[in-house]
């Protein structure tokens, strides 16, 4: 196995390949990282490897020059040629095709997963830095240590959370200051020379592509003040409020604001914005990511669960409310952490957070948030 060595000499204009995280929320993430970055290399060609689906998301980024997509199912070796191609495109000759290793001098892999190194390493990148992992230090040539404060998301066993609401000894979920995911990221570019200071996660949308979407969705006309409401959440029931609360919290800001609603969603979420309410503007799976992003902005609020869109929202500057249940707020909420532009709401359940995709007992984190909690939070974000 080979051993990782420091960062080398770069050129000055350097070419970096950034392999990007495959989820959305995630991908919100990681522009504190790409800004500095940036920051530290202003003239460096940064390509972003991401995601086809995700590949939107940096259109107009300041950090992004390039984004690179990957194809649901395109195989690894499919991308490291790709990667390959462009660089060995430059040359006539075939052997010294084949001599070229890549475009790119150096690649930083954000996601930890065993793929991700290999895909930089198959593309000859000859400088390759991301967190040291089992099965992938090998294709890095700078495996970089975790953070010594670095707090992991332990998933709560039944036994665990029987035993925390029982009251009986148990580990307590302690969490330092730098907990955030977003530190994770800036402490892996430190490696770069980058600076780790925090700052908040950025997004960018043209006035232009607002005005688009307003006219695409018939809301050019509308002078009431405009929410969003987003009820759905990917990783499973357990972090979404209950739906009949959604509905009644709805009902009681749209009593006291006179507002317009947008429902968000993706495809798989348009049965559960049916139940939300038939009155409400439906958007559920009908908006591409930029569309979501431009109406996302337009949004005086966001109510939310802990979802991608709750992280877009956030970059992009609107204020968010969301009820926290299995996840944490202090690990993967919305924006720099401690923004008090956001309300981040949670109930005193022992067993909070237990990181579940279905709450194994009676979703007591979640039942603990009220209605008028969330309405008077809604408000309050509001002012």
């Amino acid at each position: 196995m080979n051993s990782p060595t420091a960062i080398c000499q770069l050129p000055s204009a350097p070419r970096i390949l950034v392999r990007g995280t495959n989820w959305l929320g995630d991908a919100v993430m990681t522009t504190p990282a790409l800004m500095r970055v940036r920051e530290r290399f202003p003239n460096a060609h940064i390509a972003l490897l991401t995601p086809e689906k995700l590949k939107d998301l940096w259109a107009g980024h300041p950090a992004v020059d390039e984004a690179i997509s990957i194809a649901p199912n395109e195989s690894v070796f499919a991308v490291a040629r790709a990667l390959r191609r462009v660089g060995s495109s430059r040359c006539d000759d075939r052997t010294a095709q084949r001599a070229i290793p890549t475009q790119f001098d150096l690649a930083l892999v954000l996601p930890n997963s065993p793929r991700s190194a290999i895909e930089t390493w198959l593309a000859r990148i000859p400088q390759r830095i991301g967190y040291a992992r089992p099965w992938r230090n090998f294709f890095l040539t700078q495996a970089v240590l975790p953070r010594t404060d670095a707090a992991k998301m332990h998933k709560r066993s039944v036994a665990e959370i029987k035993r925390l609401i029982s009251h009986l000894p148990s580990p307590i979920f302690h969490l330092p200051a730098t907990a955030h995911q977003i530190h994770e990221y800036l402490h892996l570019v430190a490696a770069l020379g980058a600076n780790p200071e925090p700052i908040a996660p950025q997004l960018f949308v043209a006035a232009d592509e607002i005005e688009a979407a307003k006219k695409k969705f018939g809301l050019e006309k509308i002078t009431q003040p405009v929410f969003g409401l987003n009820p759905g959440a990917e990783y499973g029931p357990a972090k979404r409020w209950p739906v009949e609360r959604f509905i009644a919290a709805v009902r009681e800001i749209q009593n006291r604001t006179n507002c317009v609603w947008l429902l968000f969603g993706g495809k798989n979420d348009v049965q559960l914005a049916e139940r939300v309410s038939s009155e409400l503007r439906t958007l559920a799976g009908q908006t591409s990511l930029r569309e979501l992003m431009s109406l996302l902005k337009l949004c005086r609020v966001l109510l939310t669960n802990d979802s991608g869109p709750m992280h877009v929202a956030a970059a992009l500057g609107t204020p968010v409310v969301v009820p926290f249940g299995s996840t944490s707020p202090e690990l993967t909420g919305p924006g720099l952490p401690g923004d008090p532009r956001h309300r981040l709401l949670k109930s005193d359940a022992p067993c909070s957070p237990c990181f579940r995709r279905e709450c194994p007992i009676d979703f007591r984190c979640m039942n603990g948030i009220g209605v008028e909690r969330v309405v008077e939070a809604v408000l309050q974000a509001l002012r």
